[in-house]
């Protein structure tokens, strides 16, 4: 079988955060998901930056590249809101942000251009680091592995063999773990993409904005919505909506993320009403709506373990 996902490629789409300062980490750790306080050198995270409300505003890959130097990688086009709002928290907190996306050249490897780097695929979110470049293992994509390569601006990339940047696209969305894009600011909590089930949610640290509703949900079954994967012969726009075909009054569900399937028609990460997706019948738009096939997801949810 022919391997798709083999190669390396620029990720134009992202762009960085940086914040430095002794109390970085600590200060992330008031204002995101996931636990900075207790993150180490090897290891990496995804999270989420929430309003009061509990929505997601941003999301990120965040990981350390020195004890008081933090590096938050998200999509490009929610960076400046996103770090204007950070920001403001700052106060007293020591510790400063920055958009960093110039001093750095951001890369994602995937099959055996990981593979001659890493030597072997490791689970998703641990680190490693070569020389001042950064490898941040993700989750893999219809079984081949992939890596995020992030190293200052100027160096030259790793060795590897061109990569479509929509194949990586592509295998983004099979990975079926979503990066929030500015079309879908203020859209979901957390659980809505699964982030609770990839890594992206603590549940024993203590307080960030919106954590009660994000801890309301989970434990007072309030979870009405779900990540799914899903396929369609045509077309798929991030943002536009999903109805079920017996109920066009009301959406059931938004496409968060999208691309080109190598073998035709389009793969997306549709958040869903539980109930449309087991229910079937599902389409994008309400009039001559393009039909949706339910894909399964590549991991668990945390509910179901």
């Amino acid at each position: 079988m022919t391997v798709i996902l083999d190669g390396i490629t620029p990720l134009n789409h992202l762009g960085v955060i940086r914040a430095e300062g002794e109390d970085a980490a600590k200060f992330l750790h008031g204002q995101l998901t996931q636990d900075f306080a207790l993150l180490g050198l090897h290891e990496a995270r995804l999270a989420a930056f929430l309003s009061a409300k509990g929505r997601m505003q941003a999301s990120f890959i965040g990981f350390k590249r020195s004890p008081t130097e933090v590096l938050l990688v998200c999509s490009r086009d929610l960076l400046a809101p996103t770090l204007k709002r950070m920001s403001m928290f700052v106060m007293r907190a020591k510790a400063r942000l920055s958009d960093a996306t110039e001093d750095f050249a951001l890369y994602g490897l995937a099959g055996n251009a990981l593979l001659s780097i890493a030597g072997s695929a490791q689970p998703a979110w641990s680190k490693a680091d070569f020389g001042s470049a950064t490898l941040v293992h993700l989750p893999a994509a219809d079984g081949q592995p992939r890596a995020l390569w992030v190293a200052p601006a100027g160096e030259s990339p790793p060795a590897g063999a061109a990569l479509d940047p929509a194949l990586w696209a592509w295998g983004e969305v099979r990975s079926g773990v979503a990066t929030l894009t500015a079309p879908l600011v203020e859209a979901f909590v957390p659980q809505m993409l699964n982030y609770e089930s990839v890594g992206g949610v603590s549940f024993k640290k203590g307080c960030y904005p919106g954590q009660e509703v994000v801890a309301r949900s989970q434990f007072r079954g309030a979870i009405k919505r779900r990540a799914y994967l899903v396929h369609a012969p045509a077309a798929l726009a991030v943002g536009a909506e999903v109805f079920a075909a017996d109920e066009l009054e009301q959406p059931c569900g938004t496409l968060v993320q999208a691309a080109p399937a190598p073998s035709g028609g389009w793969d997306a990460i549709a958040s869903l009403q539980i109930a449309a997706a087991e229910h079937g019948g599902l389409q994008v738009g309400a009039t001559d709506g393009v039909a949706l096939t339910l894909g399964t997801l590549p991991y668990p949810l945390l509910e179901d373990l």
